[in-house]
């Protein structure tokens, strides 16, 4: 499996457990291991336990960033992808550029253009920063 496509699996899970606050997050993790549709090999379990082991700093940098929106404004989807690259741009050693583009590309597969653009904001915004 490429690492794009265990990001994006990552993503999904991240996704999932929006739906499912109250599941355990290994509950999901396994769920989606057992499934015909989803490869989830090392990366993408250290990578969603990570993501939610970090969560309270993860959205605090989000909020944050928000120009103009709330942390309760922003779609499900577009906080999943949120709490990945921050995740990735704070807490992993994939360089911020990767971090980005892999989210704007996941963005583009799972919602609009739009929103493309402000997660690419966002999360430049949160490089830009931790390089200061």
């Amino acid at each position: 499996m490429k690492r794009h496509e265990a990001r994006e699996v990552a993503f999904i899970i991240i996704f999932e457990k929006s739906f499912q606050d109250e599941t355990p997050l290994d509950e999901i993790i396994d769920s989606a291991a057992e499934s015909e549709f989803f490869e989830v090999n090392r990366f993408v379990t250290r990578t969603v336990r990570d993501v939610f082991d970090n969560l309270p700093k993860i959205d605090e940098t989000i909020e944050q960033y928000l120009v103009g929106w709330s942390h309760a404004r922003i779609s499900r989807v577009a906080r999943a992808i949120l709490r990945l690259g921050v995740y990735e741009i704070l807490y992993s050693d994939v360089p911020d550029g990767v971090a980005i583009n892999e989210a704007v590309e996941i963005t583009k597969k799972y919602s609009e253009q739009k929103e493309a653009s402000y997660i690419n904001g966002v999360l430049g915004s949160v490089a830009r920063a931790k390089e200061a």
